[in-house]
C-alpha cells in the first residue's frame, strides 16, 4: 500500500527541518569555534607581552596604582579641608598598626640612649644606610690617584683628595638634621639655688612640681597663708 501524497509531504517537511536545525547547530559550533581561535590568539599575545616585561612588572603596576589611588584621595580630602593623614589612619585596624609598628621595630630598633660609644654606632649605622656610591666618581678617583687610592701606613694622602660641593652640601643637611634631632631630646634642668626649697628628697621635689603645675593656681592663696600664719 503505498503512501497517501498528506503524509509524504509531512515527512518532507519534519527532515527539512531536522536539517535546518543541524545546520543552525553547525553555524552555531563554528562561531564558537572561530571566537575560541580568536581568544586563544589574543591570550597568546598577551602572554608574549608578558613575558618580554620585567619580572616585578606587576609589583611596580600594583604599586603604582596605590600612588594614584593615595593622590586621588588627598586632593579630595584637601578639597573637604580634611586632613589626609587623620583620614588615612582612621582605615587602619588596631591589628595592622600593630604589624607595622613591629616591621619599623625590626628595621630600626630604637632602644634609647645608653652611652655614647651606642649613640656613635647607631649614628654610623644610618649614615652607612644613607650612602649612595657613584661607581663613576670611584672608577675616576681610583684611576687618578693611582697606589695612593688604597693608602697605606707610608702614603702621603694630603692634598689628594678633594671634597665635591654635593658632598659637603650632604654633610651640612645631615649635621642640620643632627642639630633638630638633638634639640627634641630632654636635657637635665639645672639646679637652681634660689628657688624655693618645699622638698626632702628629689622625688618629692618632682611630685611637687606635679602638683604645682596642676594645681598651683588653685593652692597658691592657702599656701601663702600657711607661710605667713594666717591660715584659717
Amino acid at each position: 500500500m503505498s503512501d497517501t501524497p498528506g503524509t509524504s509531504k509531512s515527512d518532507a517537511s519534519v527532515s527539512m527541518s531536522k536539517q535546518a536545525e543541524r545546520m543552525q547547530k553547525l553555524r552555531q559550533l563554528h562561531c564558537r569555534r572561530n571566537e575560541a581561535r580568536q581568544k586563544n590568539h589574543q591570550e597568546v599575545l598577551e602572554e608574549n607581552k608578558r613575558s618580554k616585561l620585567p619580572t616585578n612588572w606587576e609589583a611596580k603596576k600594583v604599586r603604582a596604582d596605590w600612588i594614584l589611588q593615595t593622590e586621588a584621595q588627598r586632593e579630595e580630602a584637601a578639597k573637604l579641608g580634611k586632613d589626609f593623614s587623620r583620614t588615612k589612619l582612621l582605615e587602619v585596624g588596631a591589628d595592622e598598626a600593630e604589624r607595622k609598628e613591629r616591621r619599623n621595630m625590626k628595621k630600626n630598633p630604637d632602644k634609647g640612649f645608653a652611652d655614647f660609644e651606642q649613640a656613635t654606632f647607631r649614628q654610623y649605622s644610618r649614615l652607612v644606610q644613607e650612602i649612595k656610591p657613584n661607581m663613576e666618581e670611584y672608577e675616576k678617583a681610583k684611576a687618578t690617584l693611582g697606589d695612593a687610592f688604597y693608602a697605606e701606613k707610608n702614603t702621603i694622602v694630603h692634598g689628594l683628595h678633594k671634597d665635591s660641593p654635593e658632598a659637603m652640601n650632604r654633610m651640612v643637611e645631615d649635621l642640620h638634621k643632627q642639630i633638630e634631632k638633638r634639640e627634641k631630646y630632654s636635657r637635665r634642668r639645672r639646679h637652681d639655688d634660689d628657688a624655693e626649697i618645699d622638698y626632702i628628697n628629689e622625688r618629692n621635689m618632682r611630685f611637687n612640681k606635679k602638683l604645682d603645675r596642676f594645681y598651683g593656681e588653685f593652692t597658691t592663696e592657702i599656701k601663702q597663708n600657711l607661710e605667713r600664719g594666717t591660715a584659717i
